[in-house]
């Protein structure tokens, strides 16, 4: 039997986190992994899928943008997909080994196996070479999340596939039916359309990314996807498959009518579940909610007192970097430090061609929060030198402001890069900035920060470089 202060279970963005940190603050610390350190995000979701895009983006650039540039390629690219799975398999094996490096030069103790729940003081670690018990004062739990499976579509990992099961494709299907137009879903019928591949979506929502992002990011990502050639379902729902020779024949019901689609690989990207069903969390006493969501508190304690939990597995928005600030946060509540879960904004990125990314309230959420009185402005990447020099137009950045304190509220942007450039709007909402601070702020010439600054003009009336009305008294005071 092994005894320690603390005992994070899962190796995840979240558990792996919460060791370093603990083991920081001078805790023995151990962390239990089942499969591979890095959990989902780093081997089989985020870095995985981002390795993809960027492979594929590069190859359409190739493809459709360098001629124009006057870089002529004799002969056309082949793609060596076998090559490409296992570049990309390097990107995984590079990070995880880091995440190993950085456990052992942490001094955590790292236990692989099932981790199960004796009581809550105790649990017991399955592997292959036996079962041994662990004792600890107090217990993280970060076990995740996994794909949501439809009636009918039972995953093979191989035909019948999640986002696993797609990132490890290691020859191009010719025809992909995606059932479910989410990010995940987008995000890998974008690359895989750059390959070559087929696709078709199959979404039951009336729009894309619905509830999800600001309505107005979602179209330019709609209309993009149906110039590269992906069709979209709206309306749809994916009520069967069968086997037929060599391919699939999947039958959506689409306003009452059935039509039967053929797909040689069938892509399920409906959602995710928190694995509240496993780790025999009754054992310990913890409770969750009917969906299967670890029940917490604001510094994340569940209802016993020395067990706690995060990421995925407490709750949206079940993002990496949520899980990350999570574990950091518990590790210090641990320790005794004054620290609640009190984040402003979560920001979340969309990897699909043009990015979306987004930082605090859309405009609809901010009315419902009773913000009646809003600023908002858009300002084009079509307006700014540096995305005409990338050739990447498509987009903007779009922000709301409330009129009476010009406080910032939420910033959206869909084009190119969004993904890094949110972090400036995270930070301004968590700061409580005003459009002023952000227009007042020189931003670098030529880059494509600069459009957060136009917006910021845009959205007090006076952008330099599109053409708005003439500023009234009121907004000429309010910049002054």
């Amino acid at each position: 039997m092994q005894s320690f202060d603390i005992v994070v279970i899962g190796a995840g963005p979240g558990g792996y986190v919460a060791a370093i940190r603990a083991a920081q603050l001078g805790f023995k610390t151990a962390v239990i992994e089942r499969e591979y350190l890095g959990g989902v995000c780093l081997n089989v979701g985020c870095i995985p899928s981002k390795a993809m895009i960027t492979a594929t983006h590069l190859l359409h650039k190739a493809q459709h943008n360098f001629k124009e540039m006057g870089l002529n390629i004799k002969g056309g690219i082949d793609v060596d997909m076998k090559q490409l799975a296992k570049w990309k398999q390097s990107v995984c094996d590079k990070m995880a080994s880091g995440v190993g490096t950085l456990l052992k030069g942490n001094a955590v103790t790292v236990l692989r196996g099932e981790a199960e729940f004796k009581t809550s003081k105790e649990i017991s670690v399955k592997a292959s070479t036996g079962t041994e018990t662990v004792q600890a004062k107090y217990f993280i739990v970060a076990t995740g999340s996994r794909p949501i499976e439809i009636p009918g579509f039972k995953f093979d990992e191989k035909d019948i596939v999640s986002s696993t099961g797609a990132l490890a494709f290691t020859e191009i299907p010719k025809r992909v039916v995606t059932i479910g137009g989410g990010y995940i879903g987008l995000e890998i019928s974008s690359y895989l359309r750059k390959l070559g591949c087929e696709v078709i979506v199959v979404e039951a929502q009336n729009s894309l990314l619905a509830g999800v992002v600001d309505p107005e990011c979602a179209q330019v990502v709609a209309r993009k996807l149906e110039k590269s050639g992906v069709k979209v379902m709206y309306g749809a729902k994916a009520k069967a498959q069968k086997k037929a020779n060599d391919s699939y024949e999947v039958t959506v019901e689409v306003n009452g009518k059935e039509e039967v689609l053929k797909a040689d690989k069938i892509l399920v990207t409906v959602g995710r579940r928190p694995n509240g069903d496993q780790t025999n969390l009754k054992a310990a006493g913890i409770s969750t909610d009917d969906r299967g969501f670890i029940k917490v508190d604001a510094q994340r304690r569940t209802n016993v007192a020395n067990i706690f939990a995060i990421g995925d597995i407490v709750g949206q928005p079940m993002l990496a970097h949520k899980a990350s600030y999570e574990g950091v946060l518990v590790a210090e509540v641990i320790k005794g430090q004054n620290r609640v879960y009190d984040a402003k904004t979560v920001p979340a990125v969309v990897f699909t061609d043009p990015e979306i990314a987004a930082a605090g309230m859309t405009e609809a959420e901010a009315k419902a929060k009773g913000y009646t009185d809003l600023k908002i402005a858009k300002f084009p990447f079509a307006a700014n030198g540096r995305a005409v020099s990338m050739m990447e137009t498509d987009g903007f950045v779009k922000m709301i402001a409330d009129a009476k304190t010009h406080v910032i509220l939420g910033i959206h942007i869909v084009g190119p890069e969004a993904s890094n450039l949110i972090s400036e709007a995270a930070l301004a909402i968590e700061m409580g900035a005003r459009i002023e601070d952000i227009a007042l702020t020189i931003h670098p010439h030529p880059t494509l920060g600069e459009t957060m600054m136009e917006a910021a003009e845009a959205t007090l009336g006076h952008a330099i470089h599109i053409i708005q009305k003439p500023l009234t008294g009121a907004s000429k005071a309010a910049h002054l």
